[in-house]
């Protein structure tokens, strides 16, 4: 753990926020009293797992049926699509 005066955190604050980023601490002190401390975020648990927006999502049955022609002609700016 890293002490360090208020003026020092004021001055060198970009790299005692990297500091603390990659895992370090840093306590502020003033008057040689510590008054914070600087600490990393825990990084939220998230894991991917296979089928785990299993109920949560729904695809129309017909999802892939063709555009109407006047939704494709606005999408091919009017022109025909041949």
């Amino acid at each position: 753990m890293k002490t360090v005066s208020i003026h020092v955190a004021k001055t060198h604050l970009s790299s005692l926020v990297e500091e603390a980023a990659a895992g370090g601490e840093i306590v502020i002190a003033k008057a040689g009293k510590p008054i914070a401390r600087l600490v990393p975020l825990e990084k939220p648990d998230f894991r991917k797992t296979f089928g785990m927006l299993k109920g949560k999502i729904w695809v129309s049955e017909d999802f892939d049926a063709p555009l109407p022609p006047e939704i494709l002609n606005a999408f091919c700016g009017g022109r025909s699509r041949d």
